[in-house]
């Protein structure tokens, strides 16, 4: 099968995976990258710069670290310095673990840093007599990163450096890309608890009186994943309006001091939905439950402290109905 078919297969794939509704980033994800890379060939001799189309396939062990298998053709490069203009084919395979900082969102930014090994096979310049083809192994290292458009779709920039153990020198490449994350756990909900015997009704009182219930979610560092410890928790007000089904309610997304304010507000307001998805998969009709982020405009603790951040990664809520 030629490049372009193969690549015209990869595109109408990656297309087709970003309509399905259980794409997720996390531990557990497969990420599938098409990319095309500007490589300066300084290793060997008499050999111009190329462009190099490619695709990548990673696994994320967690939700920051991935494992990736990449593989490259040299196109577009041919031999100079007066030994014949001759064309230069090859390609190149790799291994190369990831860490990611941040966390993937809409409209986010990821930067990467990676590094691995790898192996390149091209066809070698025909001069002073030598022919076949040249062979290496390599060591790589890059950076860059990468633009979230939605939870799954991406592009990536990045640049890299190859280290040829064979003769002691470096190639470089820069690179763009578009790829696609799914399978992975992050924003999975956990199955709710078994619910919990409902209460004796209270004898009615005289005169009606003012009931409430309250939330308050916490939240991992730069995360906005419900952990199942707060499960219950949500399902208390879940039951609590079910019981009051007049009752609406606002759930308010807050963040820590560390990091911008933009990104804060995005992040609040991703752990905000966040609460509100788990109260609607507990039955609670969807216009029933606005969400609200303040990124990190409303602290009730300390920021200098750690122990003040985690008191002010949080999620709060409350309903008041009339009971008679």
């Amino acid at each position: 099968m030629k490049l372009k078919n193969t690549l015209g297969l990869a595109i109408g794939s990656l297309i087709a995976a970003t309509s399905f509704g259980v794409l997720a980033q996390g531990q557990g994800a497969v990420e599938g990258e098409l990319f095309y890379k500007k490589q300066y060939n300084d290793s060997v001799k008499h050999i111009e710069d190329g462009f190099n189309p490619g695709a990548r396939i990673g696994y994320f062990l967690t939700d920051d670290v991935s494992i990736d298998l990449n593989y490259d053709q040299t196109h577009h490069t041919r031999s100079n310095d007066g030994t014949g203009n001759q064309k230069i084919k090859g390609d190149t395979g790799s291994l190369l673990g990831t860490y990611h900082f941040g966390q993937a969102g809409v409209d986010s930014l990821r930067p990467y840093v990676s590094g691995g090994f790898g192996h390149q096979s091209r066809t070698s310049v025909k001069a002073d007599g030598h022919s076949g083809r040249d062979q290496s192994t390599l060591a790589i290292v890059g950076t860059g990163v990468k633009y979230y458009f939605t939870d799954n779709l991406f592009a990536r920039a990045g640049v890299e450096a190859d280290y040829a153990m064979d003769n002691g020198k470096w190639d470089y490449s820069a690179l763009v890309g578009l790829g696609v994350n799914f399978g992975g756990n992050a924003g999975a909900v956990a199955p709710a608890p078994v619910p919990a015997p409902a209460p004796e009704p209270e004898p009615e009182a005289p005169v009606a009186e003012v009931v409430r219930v309250e939330l308050d979610v916490k939240f991992d560092f730069d995360k906005s994943v419900v952990k199942p410890n707060s499960y219950a928790d949500v399902k208390n007000l879940a039951d609590f309006m079910k019981q009051y089904p007049q009752t609406t309610t606002v759930v308010e997304g807050h963040t820590d001091s560390v990091g911008p304010d933009a990104y804060n507000q995005k992040l609040s307001q991703r752990r905000a939905d966040a609460v509100k998805q788990v109260l609607v998969k507990d039955g609670i009709d969807a216009g029933r439950v606005s969400s609200v982020g303040y990124g990190e405009s409303r602290p009730v603790a300390d920021n200098a402290t750690e122990a003040g951040r985690a008191v002010n990664r949080r999620v709060e809520a409350q309903v008041e109905a009339q009971a008679k």
